[in-house]
């Protein structure tokens, strides 16, 4: 017997989609788009829609922007001979609340992780080695979660790197092992990068 009418049932299910929606707080969304006037649910349906049109990978660092360029390779006052290399985009902005870092960012888009079948080729490493190939970077920090798949990450990347003569250093374990980068306030993070260490 089908409960609720089948378009409120496939809102909830494209809701229960997503991480870390579990099927009551889908219901619970559904329910809320479905009480917003309609000129609000338009918003956010265009919203996601201009996202994804408009969002895409920046051709020199592979974070996310509306721009041709993403801002962060586009500023010249930033020390582009330094390359801190993060696991995903929300990474990039938790290193920027910082406001210790003055270089510029590679986003691999991932770890790689044999459980969940990812690995080197599924992220953006060929990009990083091809970037550091062909431009004077002088350091590569590896600023991937302190966790296992974060770990084995950032060590793989230095053995590609270590022929290349570049400076590889890890950020210190200002950062509590196994947690996650995006959860670390602004001391804690300044204090990793100040203490890290070569690789």
């Amino acid at each position: 017997m089908q409960y609720f009418p089948a378009a409120l049932q496939d809102l909830a299910d494209q809701f229960a989609r997503l991480p870390g929606i579990g099927g009551k707080t889908a219901q619970r969304l559904a329910f809320h788009v479905l009480e917003l006037p309609l000129e609000d649910a338009q918003s956010f349906a265009n919203a996601i829609l201009a996202a994804k049109q408009e969002v895409h990978t920046c051709p020199v660092c592979q974070n996310l922007t509306d721009r041709e360029i993403c801002p962060i390779c586009d500023d010249d006052m930033r020390d582009h001979s330094q390359i801190c290399v993060v696991a995903e985009p929300k990474d990039v902005i938790a290193m920027e609340r910082s406001r210790e870092f003055g270089g510029v960012y590679h986003v691999l888009h991932g770890v790689i992780s044999p459980l969940n079948r990812v690995t080197q080729d599924d992220i953006k490493i060929r990009e990083l080695l091809h970037r550091v190939g062909s431009t004077d970077v002088r350091e590569v920090i590896m600023a991937t979660n302190p966790d296992t798949e974060g770990e084995a990450t950032a060590m793989y990347i230095s053995r590609l790197l270590r022929p290349m003569e570049v400076k590889v250093t890890r950020l210190a374990y200002g950062v509590p092992v196994g947690s996650q980068l995006e959860y670390a306030d602004e001391v804690t993070l300044s204090r990793a990068l100040e203490g890290r260490q070569e690789i």
